[in-house]
């Protein structure tokens, strides 16, 4: 049990440092659009970015804290406790 936890952190771990280079990439003309705006712009253009990204991550959430209650009550229904 405990070796399978270790290999699952493992496997995470080296999936993040996979997607690291992703990460940093961006869009050369984007930025320097951004680069030549003044300040006040390129503020008003990372909140645009946080607003456009909120409602995708708060439907996973969500959708994820569904999935997982369910999976809960489903196992208490059966019987099935894992511990």
């Amino acid at each position: 049990m405990m070796a399978r936890r270790f290999a699952s952190l493992i496997l995470i771990f080296v999936l993040a440092l996979c997607a690291a280079p992703a990460v940093a990439q961006s869009c050369a003309m984007c930025y320097q659009t951004v680069k030549g705006t003044p300040k006040e712009a390129q503020l008003a253009i990372n909140r645009a970015i946080i607003v456009m990204v909120l409602p995708p991550v708060g439907a996973m959430t969500i959708g994820v804290g569904c999935a997982i209650g369910y999976g809960k009550r489903r196992d208490e229904e059966n019987g099935d406790h894992a511990e």
